[in-house]
């Protein structure tokens, strides 16, 4: 297993290599690199502006990068391998305890199961009560652990693990398209109280049953043991999008461009639904088949009144807004800060501040200037301007037409929306996958693990997690034509 610093270092010498290679176009053989922003008075004079964009590629000076940071925490997101970067825990209050009503559960506490053990008594719980059901559907029918073969580890989170799963009597020709395959979320309860992040697996779940867009992750069931709750995920099996640009150390601006369109286009429908997400990163970002990227990790995310902020102390540092270190409240505008750090990564390497010491990182957020890579086109200088401004309200995005105003930017110009979100503008990079079950783009550290659900100890929740089973009304709605 490669230490997270061991991959920071590599991939600082993939971004070298990267650069190095990049050639100054034939059109003009005797133009210089833009020079490096050197304001920290951003405005918008250029954001809007006539001419198409261009992609201007220059070698870039090393010094304009700061040094690749050690290891912050070692983090284990729930869809991915090891990452750097750590989500800190946010102290915040249980939801209000419902009327105790007895929401049937698995009769088998502390189920094990794996590939090796067969199957087990399924679980009963099905039928709740419609007050408890968080905004979802009423469960039509029985679904527990029983219902599901492990294949293998994809991940490993604070709270649990991520399986690979088939469900049983799902294959082709019996009305799905996916030969049965799921990615099942785990997580223990005792470890989410333990926590108090009741709040935030309750608002993940609730969340994800009232979303539906092509670049957001589709929950499918949700249910619960006595110890466990589980979500059932559309498996994305092109990997995350920190793997890829892992391995490719920068991308080019025309392939940035449609990640960054999707994930604008997927952030903009969840304002729209009144939900901040709350941790964007390179971590929560899957790529499917057809290298179209997919929004996951919904477990910060909260449903929120256009008027009203947060004063939450939640998501990863390097992508966190000023506002939230500051502790000033936060609003969608919040997210439009971390798409920004995003793309600023995938053109550049690494997130535009970076630290080892996690008070100085946020000192730099708060204070310091935005370095702009020069080798980087004058239309994505403008638009990370845009998104970067650490005045919320002056920031790209946090304007009444909120995510339109970056759909018109004029680096997003060669972008069709309407066929983006019907998903007819195509990648040029697939990444390599082997049929609807292939795990090559995970981190081996995880495929490598025993497929296990092993026991956890059962908690007294209070009725913390009532109504949480979940079906979806129709699983193959968006691909029945």
């Amino acid at each position: 297993m490669v230490s997270a610093s061991n991959r920071h270092k590599n991939m600082h010498s993939l971004l070298v290599a990267s650069l190095t290679k990049l050639t100054i176009p034939s059109s003009s053989p005797s133009s210089s690199p833009p020079p490096p922003s050197s304001t920290a008075d951003f405005d918008f004079s250029d954001v809007f502006g006539p001419t198409n964009p261009s992609s201007s590629c220059f070698p870039t000076d090393p010094q304009h990068h700061e040094q690749q940071p050690e290891v912050i925490h070692n983090r284990s997101h729930s869809f991915v391998g090891p990452s750097p970067r750590l989500t800190p825990p946010s102290s915040l209050p249980f939801f209000r305890e419902v009327d105790p009503q007895s929401e049937e559960e698995d009769e088998e506490d502390d189920l094990e199961i794996s590939t090796q053990n067969g199957a087990q008594e399924e679980m009963k719980g099905a039928d709740e009560s419609e007050s408890g059901g968080g905004g979802g559907e009423k469960t039509q029918g029985k679904i527990g652990v029983a219902d599901f073969d492990i294949l293998r580890v994809v991940g490993k989170g604070a709270f649990g693990k991520v399986f690979l799963v088939r469900k049983k009597g799902d294959c082709k020709g019996n009305g799905s398209n996916n030969d049965g395959i799921y990615a099942m979320k785990v997580m223990r309860k005792d470890t989410i109280i333990k926590k108090n992040h009741v709040d935030y697996m309750k608002a993940e779940r609730d969340i994800l049953t009232k979303v539906a867009h092509p670049f957001i992750v589709q929950l499918r069931y949700s249910f619960q043991t006595k110890s466990k709750l589980y979500l059932i995920l559309d498996f994305i099996n092109g990997g995350h999008l920190f793997f890829h640009l892992y391995r490719q150390g920068i991308f080019s601006e025309d392939q940035a461009r449609i990640y960054a369109a999707e994930i604008v286009s997927a952030v903009s429908h969840l304002h729209s639904c009144g939900i901040v997400h709350r941790d964007l990163k390179p971590e929560n970002i899957l790529m499917d088949a057809d290298g179209h990227v997919v929004l996951t990790d919904f477990g910060l995310a909260k449903e929120i009144e256009i008027s009203s902020r947060s004063n939450s102390m939640c998501g990863t540092t390097e992508y966190m807004a000023p506002e939230i270190l500051l502790s000033k409240g936060h609003n969608k505008d919040a997210d439009w800060w971390s798409v920004g750090v995003l793309l600023y990564e995938m053109l550049s390497g690494q997130p535009p501040f970076t630290h080892a010491n996690r008070k100085k990182l946020q000192e730099r957020i708060i204070k310091e200037k935005v370095k702009l890579p020069p080798y980087l086109s004058t239309e994505a200088h403008s638009l990370l301007r845009g998104l970067l401004q650490k005045e919320p309200s002056t920031r790209l995005g946090s304007g009444p037409n909120g995510g339109d105003e970056i759909k018109k930017h004029k680096w997003f110009r060669p972008v069709n929306w309407k066929k983006l979100e019907c998903r007819e503008l195509q990648p040029k990079f697939k990444p390599d996958v082997n049929g609807n079950d292939c795990t090559a783009n995970f981190d081996h550290c995880w495929t490598a693990m025993p497929p296990d659900d092993s026991p956890a100890p059962t908690p007294t929740d209070g009725g913390h997690f009532l109504g949480y089973s979940y079906v979806a009304p129709n699983p193959w709605l968006s691909s029945s034509g």
